[in-house]
């Protein structure tokens, strides 16, 4: 099974994983976050992994990736993709520090955005869990600074074998006056692929 061979019931179903993972997301992020946090409707697409870079603003053009793996009932990774803008947000909110570009981020940065992909992966896999009644794991994140393209070429090399299309969740969040654009690519292989779509009722 490839993404673009799914049917308009996969898809809804897919969607609404996607509306409870931001939902959950957009919780755990309240709690650290002050004034709280609201969230667009994710906006879900399944798209050519070569239009991603452009639509995060080119090749060259500097995120923070974090990579994380899944494992048990589903094998595949998570990666998000987050801006400066939500970068700083999350920096400035967790050790009160400020960054101008991503060349200020410390180690103690690096260590905070592991914890937030903690809490991301944790939010959009427990929605999949719930949903579906399967067991998955969590990798440590993995998290990484450098250009769009260096970023997607290794999930690029590995998710290759299953076509160009991968399921991409772009969604909005607000805190106070700040609005901060969220990028997730949800990779699960093949037969995990499958499986999801089987427990859900629409394989």
């Amino acid at each position: 099974m490839h993404y673009d061979q799914l049917s308009s019931f996969q898809l809804d179903a897919l969607r609404e994983i996607g509306n409870i993972g931001a939902g959950n997301a957009a919780t755990a992020l309240s709690g650290f976050l002050t004034g709280g946090v609201n969230m667009s409707v994710p906006d879900l697409q399944i798209i050519d992994i070569s239009k991603i870079s452009n639509i995060l603003g080119g090749p060259e053009n500097e995120v923070v990736g974090i990579l994380v793996k899944m494992s048990q009932d589903v094998q595949g990774m998570l990666l998000f993709l987050l801006d400066k803008d939500f970068t700083h947000l999350l920096i400035n909110a967790l050790l009160n520090e400020r960054i101008q570009g991503f060349e200020d981020i410390t180690e103690m940065g690096i260590s905070a955005l592991t914890e937030i992909g903690n809490i991301l992966s944790g939010s959009y896999v427990n929605a999949i869990s719930t949903m579906t009644d399967l067991t998955i794991w969590l990798d440590p994140p993995q998290v990484a600074v450098d250009m769009v393209g260096a970023i997607l070429s290794y999930p690029a090399a590995i998710f290759g074998q299953m076509g160009d299309k991968l399921l991409f969740i772009e969604e909005d969040f607000f805190c106070g006056d700040t609005t901060v654009k969220s990028h997730l690519l949800i990779m699960p292989d093949m037969k995990s692929l499958e499986t999801i779509m089987k427990n859900l009722g629409v394989d």
